[in-house]
């Protein structure tokens, strides 16, 4: 069993040195950790990357679709930004390549920060701190406060938010660390499909697929107004398509699938078993396949909340 698990899984590495192509430096993790934690960030002054991920709970923020901007509800279920950086794109729909680009995204949505570029250059211009650390992440840059250096700078820090560890992780370096269940969880986890969609290091986020392969679930999960990747594409194939979710500790980030509306992860076991994989579950194979999944949580980040720097008369004020 360890010798196919291990043909089909990686575990995650202690520490990422590259993020897309572009290299992870102190400075750039430095400057990125406080833009995660900056309201200012949002045209309210009250809304941060943490709101939506917070790194205390998960990654995610443990309610079924985001509160953004004005108490507006999103469309989706936020993902969780650990391990992200495993993953071949961002969101749900796969319509951010990068990090970087995912960044840039609720920055800018009005259901989420409600902000603008100009804006935000405008506020971190502001800001003499920010200017100076701006220059020391990008000292290649003849100007180094920009709303695309804003993205990578937490890109960088988002690098640094990877689980490893997890007893699972262990499992695969040799170690007896999976219970005689969680093994068979494991066995039932290979054995009837799961990993046609959900393996490699984050266990998923690798690829597109239908929801309801076999059998499509009802609209109170599967919400008919969202067709998913298709919305990327506008290719009729990719309707209700989506990125399969990475599993990694999965039995923190409730609620589950992209509308949020399963809180159980007994119950979304059983979801995807009849409608991914054709089978339809007994009790023990769902509860054996769950304790499997508790065995994907990693050795947590532990985050500092950052100090920010003061504002000056010329940063913007909130809206």
């Amino acid at each position: 069993m360890r010798d196919i698990a291990n043909a089909l899984f990686e575990p995650i590495p202690s520490a990422v040195t590259e993020a897309f192509g572009r290299p992870v430096t102190p400075e750039r993790v430095a400057l990125g950790h406080k833009l995660f934690f900056e309201p200012r960030l949002s045209s309210s002054h009250i809304i941060t990357c943490h709101t939506c991920h917070s790194v205390a709970t998960g990654g995610a923020d443990n309610v079924s679709v985001a509160i953004g901007h004005g108490w507006q509800k999103g469309p989706r279920n936020s993902p969780t930004v650990l391990n992200a950086v495993f993953n071949t794109a961002q969101f749900w729909d796969g319509r951010a390549s990068d990090l970087a680009e995912q960044a840039k995204g609720p920055v800018q949505a009005s259901v989420e920060m409600n902000n603008t570029p100009a804006r935000v250059e405008e506020t971190l211009r502001s800001i003499p701190q920010y200017v100076a650390e701006f220059g020391a992440a990008f000292p290649d840059d003849a100007q180094p406060v920009t709303f695309d250096n804003m993205a990578r700078a937490i890109e960088a820090f988002e690098t640094t938010l990877v689980t490893p560890d997890a007893r699972f992780d262990r499992f695969l370096a040799g170690k007896d660390s999976l219970d005689e269940r969680e093994r068979r969880g494991l066995s039932l986890f290979i054995d009837k499909g799961c990993t046609a969609c959900h393996s490699g290091v984050n266990l998923g986020g690798q690829a597109y697929y239908p929801f309801g392969v076999v059998a499509r679930p009802g609209a109170e999960i599967l919400p008919p107004g969202d067709k998913g990747r298709f919305a990327v594409t506008n290719t009729a194939s990719d309707e209700y398509v989506f990125r399969a979710a990475p599993l990694r500790n999965v039995a923190l980030t409730a609620p589950y699938f992209h509308s949020g509306e399963v809180w159980d992860l007994s119950e979304a076991v059983a979801i995807m078993g009849s409608s991914q994989l054709g089978h339809t579950l007994d009790a023990d194979e769902v509860q054996a396949i769950v304790a499997f999944l508790h065995t994907l949580t990693g050795r947590q980040p532990q985050v500092e909340v950052p100090v920010l720097p003061p504002g000056t008369a010329g940063t913007p004020r909130p809206e």
